[in-house]
């Protein structure tokens, strides 16, 4: 039996001298560290000195992965979620082997173009699952990660084929356990039950101000405990490495419960400020540098170390990863033989190739039908998608009825149903956002997640890693703006799509009607590194003349027009029908434009935009939303001063100068005032001149 939980675990005090080699490996990582951060005069030395036993024992031992191919996907996943002590990690890379991580990139640590840079960022180098850094989200994202093993090996396993088999191992600190967005992941990683997740706690009772009996004295270990975690100690993490594998070695018996494990350590061990907040965030200084050489071994006058024997041990890592992976690579090989039509789903899928004709199962809308909000609008597209793509697998911040993301094609994923490919993420917003991530870091799984826009808000540092990460995912916020009524300005967007919008490498969808909406659904598929924010309408909307799944590509086109037009109207969501109905009520000749994503608009040729939007032609913008960024592509605007207020949804549209009569009216009266005075200046406006965007996620020219 397992002992009881928060059991110290120390090992045979007879066994804890180490072996010579065993020693000059962990003084190199120490060595190592303080050299990376002196060399940069930036960074983060404590944390990589103190966890240098910890980080030894996972990469020697403990880990399963191949540096020869980072993306193996039989490896065990590894998060540093106190991202600011990657210097460790690096460290790590480049003692196993991983190409990425040469040494001269150690040397260009938090240096432009550096592929080691201040924190991890895992689209730059092999070996980095998530971007951390942000703390509470590396931590958050193993949790999806570990979500997204358990699942695909209850989708996929046969007896005798563990193909899905893996653990996620992660580093985290004091200043992960403060952050909120742990605690969201945390509880639901303990009601979940998840396994095969083991987080070893680097408990060293120090953030950047000092002492953590500041601010922060709660018993972390009782906490986990209430969240049904698995909860070991280990006193000395700094010498007693024995200690530490023998608490991970009963955290993989205990398979019902993710594992934590107290790592009590000294930040900066071997430092003269050794356990001091002099040692969080600055380098040690160059006399401090020199002493801990001496102190390890090392000869001082010397810099980035790494002695022969050392290499040459950890890099068998190399050739023993090729193994595993051949090994792993065989059994897939005769579980594809036995099981061709699953083998063949999972190649796809962690290609994140889509199944053939998928596009022709999203919902097509004709004029006249029954008009719908796009919220439901949204829900007919996710499961049309659901149907045929196991990789969507995702769900609500407990507003499932009011987000309409329920899958009608399978069961919730739980602790005893992992197949399940929908989740009740409870009222965990910004948790939420980052599991999704994690699970999307895993490989296979495309990620949606769901709440109220307002409430972006609250997972907007997960909305944003997924952009800087290239994660694709798919973030489904309902109830869009002042037509929410009655819940309010608490719950009526104002600022929210402009935030989005102005993040780079994310497409902000706001669809006009069911083929804008399936069309969204068919970019934000199509994406291969950039996430996806969908914002729905509560209120019903009518399916529109002119709309197509295929225009919502282009961003913005023309959706009703007129000969010689006087004005043109863009617009977005329920706005656009809003324009379609003021323009039978105004004496000049409107042209609508539609635009659901304006980054997709500003994509587009320069040629496709002026002929959108032409020169000499007055243009309003018309969104139930801030007016920033409207300029852009318009000469004035009718959007939000204000935040809204608690009505009738139809009666705040129409307050808010929304409503067809109020929108003609001020469009009119600017149209015989203030845009006589544009018109005689020429009538020119940014989007007419600025050339076609890109997104990239290397828009930095890295270099070894």
């Amino acid at each position: 039996p397992l002992p009881h939980t928060r059991t110290p675990v120390e090992a045979n005090k007879s066994q804890t001298e180490m072996p010579s080699l065993l020693e000059k490996q962990i003084a190199t990582i120490r060595t190592l560290a303080a050299d990376v951060v002196q060399n940069a005069n930036s960074g983060h030395p404590g944390a990589p000195m103190g966890m240098a036993v910890m980080a030894h024992l996972l990469w020697d031992e403990i880990m399963k992965y191949s540096p020869k191919n980072p993306k193996w996907m039989g490896r065990d996943r590894f998060v540093l979620s106190n991202g600011h002590s990657c210097a460790l990690q690096y460290i790590m890379l480049h003692l196993t082997g991983y190409e990425d991580v040469q040494m001269g990139d150690l040397k260009k640590f938090r240096k432009l173009k550096s592929f080691c840079p201040g924190h991890p960022e895992c689209h730059l180098s092999g070996g980095v699952e998530v971007s951390t850094g942000p703390l509470g989200q590396g931590i958050s994202n193993a949790v999806g990660m570990a979500i997204a093993e358990s699942h695909m090996a209850a989708t996929y396993n046969k007896p005798g084929f563990d193909i899905f088999d893996n653990y996620t191992f992660v580093f985290t600190g004091d200043g992960c356990m403060q952050e909120g967005v742990a605690s969201e992941a945390c509880s639901l990683a303990g009601h979940l039950g998840l396994g095969k997740l083991i987080v070893l706690y680097d408990d060293n009772n120090i953030t950047i101000d000092g002492d953590t009996t500041l601010s922060f004295t709660e018993d972390v270990g009782k906490r986990f405990e209430a969240y049904g975690w698995h909860v070991l100690e280990v006193k000395d993490a700094n010498r007693d490495i024995d200690a530490i594998r023998a608490a991970i070695t009963l955290a993989k018996q205990e398979t019902s419960k993710p594992s934590f494990i107290k790592c009590r350590t000294v930040i900066g061990f071997g430092s003269t400020k050794q356990g001091t907040h002099g040692v969080h965030g600055s380098p040690l200084g160059d006399e401090d540098v020199k002493q801990v050489k001496e102190k390890f071994g090392f000869d001082s006058k010397e810099t980035f170390v790494v002695p022969e024997d050392v290499l040459k041990a950890y890099r068998t890592k190399v050739e023993a990863g090729s193994k595993l992976e051949e090994s792993w690579n065989s059994k897939f090989k005769a579980y594809e033989a036995k099981y061709p039509d699953l083998a063949s789903e999972i190649t796809r899928r962690i290609a994140g190739k889509l199944p053939e004709g998928w596009a022709d199962k999203l919902p097509k809308y004709k004029p006249g039908e029954k008009a719908v909000a796009t919220r439901s609008l949204s829900g007919k597209a996710l499961n049309a998608l659901a149907n045929i793509m196991p990789e969507l697998v995702g769900g609500s911040a407990d507003l499932t009825p009011s987000n309409k993301t329920a899958l009608a094609c399978t069961v919730d994923y739980q602790k005893d149903t992992p197949h399940g490919r929908y989740m009740r993420f409870g009222v965990r917003e910004h948790g939420m956002g980052a599991i999704g991530n994690g699970m999307q870091a895993y490989g296979g799984i495309v990620p949606f997640t769901a709440t109220f826009l307002t409430f972006i808000e609250y997972m907007f540092p997960a909305v944003r890693l997924a952009a800087l990460s290239g994660h694709k995912h798919l973030f489904i916020m309902t109830h869009d703006s002042i037509g929410v009524g009655e819940d309010g300005p608490t719950h009526q967007p104002v600022e929210q799509v402009n935030l989005v919008r102005c993040t780079p490498n994310v497409l902000m969808f706001r669809p006009a009607d069911g083929n804008e909406t399936s069309g969204s659904y068919k970019v934000a598929m199509e994406q291969d590194f950039t996430p996806s924010v969908f914002a729905l309408s509560r209120q019903n909307l009518p399916q529109l003349e002119g709309s197509s799944i295929e225009a919502v590509a282009k961003g913005g086109y023309v959706l009703n027009d007129e000969k010689e037009p006087d004005v043109i109207f863009v617009a977005t969501g329920s706005e656009v029908s809003g324009c379609v109905e003021a323009a039978k009520l105004m004496k000049q000749k409107v042209r609508i434009v539609s635009m659901p994503c304006a980054k997709l608009f500003d994509e587009q040729p320069l040629e496709y935009r002026r002929e959108v939007l032409p020169f000499k032609i007055p243009i309003i913008a018309v969104e139930a939303a801030a007016a920033a960024g409207w300029y852009k592509y318009a000469h004035t605007t009718i959007t939000m001063k204000t935040f809204g207020a608690s009505g009738k949804g139809s009666d705040c549209i129409d307050y808010f100068g929304f409503s067809p009569k109020k929108i003609a009216a001020a469009a009119t009266a600017w149209l015989e005032g203030t845009g006589k005075a544009y018109a005689a200046q020429g009538l020119s406006v940014a989007a007419q001149f600025e050339p076609a965007s890109k997104r990239d996620l290397h828009y930095v020219h890295y270099e070894h």
